[in-house]
This record gives structure tokens, sequence and C-alpha cells, in this order.
């Protein structure tokens, strides 16, 4: 996944007038009718860094998508995985499963 920050192009230590001004530049640059996902991207950065507090959120919070099926053929030892995982990845992998199931949790909206 690419950084919001980067998606924007502004540093991590970036005002929140700034940060607006880079997206609003985003969005500007790159209509929806032009090219919507690049737009949607642009947005969803946004709306992760936008303010302290998401910015907060973001740095506590965000993992990167990890590819489950390469790790866990890996740690089955499958052809071409490049031998068994190590002790210590796997209890990474589960705690990386673990985080994002509590964090799925958490960010429920009520319907």
């Amino acid at each position: 996944m690419i950084s919001p920050y980067r998606i924007l192009g502004v540093s991590e230590q970036a005002a929140d007038a700034d940060i607006k001004q880079a997206y609003l530049q985003g969005v500007k640059d790159n209509p929806p009718d032009r090219d919507s996902a690049r737009f949607r991207q642009i947005q969803d950065a946004y709306a992760a860094i936008k303010d302290e507090d998401c910015r907060l959120r973001h740095s506590l919070f965000h993992v990167p998508r990890v590819e489950f099926d390469a790790l866990l053929a890996q740690a089955f030892n499958q052809q071409g995985a490049g031998g068994p995982m190590a002790v210590d990845d796997f209890l990474k992998l589960l705690s990386t499963v673990a985080i994002e199931k509590s964090l799925a949790k958490v960010t429920k909206t009520p319907t």
C-alpha cells in the first residue's frame, strides 16, 4: 500500500493546511471523470491524514497489507515458497491477523 503522504506529495510533518492544499490540487488535477481510481486514492489518502487525530490514528494502527497466500504457502513449505517459515515470522502473521480483526470490529459503524 502506498503511503497517504506519498500519494498527496507531502511530508509526514506537513501542517493541516499543507495537506489540504495538496488534496485540493490533487483532486483538481485528477477529476473523477478522467481517472476515478486515482481520484478515489487521493480522497482516501486525505481522509487518512487530514488532521492531527487522523494522522495519529494512521501512524498507530496502519498495518500494511499482507499477501496471506504467499505467507501461508511459505508456512506450509509448498512448492516455490522458499522454505519453511521461521517461528517468529509465523507469530507475526498470527498477530497481524488478530490486529486486523480487532480493527475491523472497532471501525464497524452501526447500521
